[in-house]
């Protein structure tokens, strides 16, 4: 019998404290129904070409997780193929925890975050760190100034699901709010001026 897709989640620890906590029947359901995804859907691609934050968690070879997080414009976190996706690695603090971890475990995990939207998607699966490759760096890096690229890190899916929004603060990005403000503030430049053109006919 094929194994479900979230098994890679639900090992068999967990499933004893679903079972004991009483949720173990709901995940059944799920498992024999649509269950979890372990490819790119059209659905899950726009939502991703959306993304402008997610963290990202490897471990090392004893187990020691470690969780990095990742930000940029839209389409930064780029769909590959149906199965794989990749980022630009930027220069940062040069402690290179993830590139150290990715080195000797490849397992990995990303956590997409849409705080403006309240949703979130979960995604397992493993990864590997690309350097020398400048054709994919060139594709990948995001127009963030003078930001350096150093490398690139690939992930290759093997399940993801959604999480319902609840708990998830709203949250707009400050590109958003400019954008509001800003009209907001030409429709009282309007209203200004239509104001004083009608005091100014009321003139004696």
């Amino acid at each position: 019998m094929t194994r479900p897709v979230s098994d890679i989640a639900f090992t068999p620890a967990v499933k004893a404290e679903q079972a004991r906590r009483g949720s173990r029947t709901q995940y059944e359901r799920m498992e024999k129904g649509r269950g979890w995804g372990s490819v790119v859907t059209a659905d899950l691609a726009a939502q991703l070409a959306a993304t402008r934050s997610f963290y990202l968690g490897t471990a090392n070879a004893e187990g020691q997780p470690y969780i990095q997080h990742r930000g940029g414009p839209p389409g930064f976190l780029a769909v590959i193929d149906e199965r794989t996706l990749a980022f630009a690695d930027l220069a940062g603090n040069r402690q290179y925890i993830t590139v150290g971890n990715l080195a000797e475990n490849p397992r990995a995990f990303i956590f997409v975050m849409d705080y403006a939207r309240r949703r979130r998607v979960k995604l397992w699966g493993r990864a590997r760190v690309v350097e020398n490759d400048d054709a994919l760096l060139s594709r990948l890096r995001p127009s963030l100034g003078a930001s350096v690229a150093e490398r690139c890190i690939v992930f290759e899916i093997e399940a993801w699901d959604r999480n319902c929004p609840q708990h998830i603060p709203h949250l707009l990005a400050v590109e958003e709010i400019e954008d509001i403000v800003r009209g907001l503030q030409d429709r009282i430049g309007v209203l200004e001026t239509e104001l004083a053109r009608e005091r100014a006919k009321r003139k004696p």
